[in-house]
């Protein structure tokens, strides 16, 4: 007997659907059949970024060796740096091939090419939440949204890959800013957004430049003009490694130095080696002194438009002093190309998640989920004694959840726990729909299949609506935290209505006039 002939339209828009959800989580080709690493992230200024690498770039060769997993480059990686003299590295790319000479490893980081384009939230791939307001100030749309664009400028300065940084508000009104970074500790995710980053550099009481693209041109962060310059023990038990790196003023910034140092006279202090201005540089970070510069006498008047800044870093030993150093460094270009947040923040609510912790959520998902899907056959199948009916009720189920994840890869929403439990409620509310199918096309027999299922479908959009309408208030409640619910059950629900119950419906219309 002939199948195919016999399908509605109804049916073949679901398998239609089907097949480009399935597209849409794969990808053409399918990503499970790419071979190599994936860029998530180069660093600006350094070697690798001036010739040519990109995030997002795929390697699949180095130095002609095939790449296929994060431990062939590693491998490969460990085995020519560090080195003394400079090395030539040849890192081929789905794209093109880029040759590096160079005496570290490529200032890069890499991962695996996911399997699909599902793109999975912080619940379940690790990292840090915070939601941040202005401090004693309650923010309009237009000062988040402000506050938004800067973060993010600051943000892609560090060279964080899978960030997300987004205005979010609550039901009353209160306006705040939702920042994840995966892979962060509470403590950088703090560390990051907490400060307001006021730069300031002061001549005595005048202010010579600030931090931002109005005063700075450009802040050097490459090996050539920045770096530590030297570590050495101060006590027992510390350590203090120094840093430095230049920054290009604007003329106008620059004009402003000639002016305030034109008045200055030399420094009479003896023990100075070298001539200098009477007063010094300092540098002022949301109001504290990080550091004092002294002005050679040559730059008296001067319109310099390069200056050297400076600075340092404590530890207990010679590595952790390198890496406060390091640190500090990197803030503090970080704040000079970026300006100040123009509120002093403070953090309402700080979350981590372990990536091990996320990968069980997983685990604990599938396992459910299919104990679920398992009890609701049998349940199913005991109760109408209908292998066929059961398993289409099963099959449409599957569907409901594939279209839903094909969506969320085609809009690249990142799918978290509340939108995983919205995907648990639309498969509940269907299989409560499938199941009012289920019995209007067995009871009342006095009335037409047809007008049964017209019956039923009255019901299911009754439901519909009602969940549709009780879902929106809360996609504001929680401070936005709750938008993954609303999303992934409105799909579920919505698509089931239009696209997956009237398949099944035309399923037990044809099973119903074979009887």
């Amino acid at each position: 007997m002939k199948i195919i002939p016999t399908l509605t339209w109804r049916i073949w828009l679901l398998i239609i659907i089907i097949l480009l959800s399935f597209l849409a989580i794969f990808g053409f080709p399918p990503t499970f059949t790419q071979k190599g690493i994936i860029i998530t992230s180069v660093e600006p200024n350094t070697t690798a970024f001036n010739e040519g690498l990109r995030t997002g770039q795929k390697i699949i060769s180095v130095d002609g060796i095939p790449i296929n997993t994060l431990e062939d480059y590693t491998k490969i990686i460990l085995d020519k740096f560090p080195s003394d003299e400079k090395q030539k590295i040849t890192i081929g790319t789905s794209d093109a091939q880029f040759i590096l000479f160079t005496e570290a490893a490529p200032e890069i980081t890499i991962s695996n090419i996911p399997k699909t384009n599902i793109k999975t939230g912080l619940d379940l791939t690790g990292g840090s939440r915070a939601i941040v307001q202005a401090k004693d100030k309650k923010l309009t749309t237009s000062e988040v949204n402000d506050l938004v664009d800067i973060t993010r400028n600051r943000i892609n300065v560090y060279g964080i890959s899978d960030v997300k940084v987004v205005p979010i508000s609550d039901l009353e009104g209160n306006h705040f800013m939702l920042v994840e970074v995966a892979g962060a500790t509470p403590q950088d995710l703090k560390n990051l957004i907490s400060q307001q980053g006021k730069f300031e550099a002061k001549i005595g009481n005048d202010t010579v430049f600030i931090g931002g693209n109005k005063d700075i041109q450009s802040v050097c962060s490459s090996p050539q003009c920045s770096g530590i310059r030297s570590c050495d023990r101060t006590t027992e038990n510390t350590y203090a490694c120094n840093f430095f790196f230049s920054i290009f003023l604007s003329e106008e910034a620059a004009s402003r130095h000639a002016t305030i140092t034109g008045k200055l006279g030399r420094n009479s202090n003896s023990t100075l080696q070298g001539r200098y201005l009477d007063k010094n540089l300092d540098l002022y970070l949301d109001g504290k002194l990080v550091d004092s510069l002294l002005i050679s006498e040559d730059l008296k008047g001067s319109t310099t438009q390069q200056i050297q800044i400076s600075g340092s870093g404590n530890g207990a030993n010679q590595a952790d002093a390198f890496d406060d150093a390091e640190s500090s460094m990197k803030n503090l270009q970080t704040v000079l190309k970026t300006g100040s947040l123009p509120f002093e923040l403070e953090i309402v609510k700080l979350d981590t998640v372990s990536p091990t912790l996320g990968s069980e959520f997983i685990k604990i998902i599938l396992y459910a989920s299919l104990a679920a899907i398992v009890v609701v056959f049998l349940v199913i199948f005991v109760r109408y004694r209908n292998l066929k009916a059961s398993i289409a009720l099963l099959i449409t189920s599957i569907c409901e959840i594939i279209i839903i994840l094909g969506i969320a890869a085609l809009l690249s929403w990142n799918l978290d726990l509340p939108s995983i439990a919205g995907i648990i409620a639309t498969i509940g509310t269907g299989i409560d729909d499938l199941v009012i199918l289920i019995d209007e096309s067995k009871h009342s027999r006095n009335l037409s299949l047809k007008q049964r299922m017209k019956r039923a479908f009255a019901i299911i959009l009754a439901a519909y609506f009602t969940s549709a309408l009780s879902l929106l208030p809360l996609w504001w409640a929680g401070a936005g935290l709750l938008k993954g619910f609303v999303f992934t059950t409105l799909i579920g629900i919505t698509s089931g209505v239009l696209i997956t119950r009237p398949a099944f419906a035309d399923f037990l219309k044809r099973t119903e006039n074979k009887l």
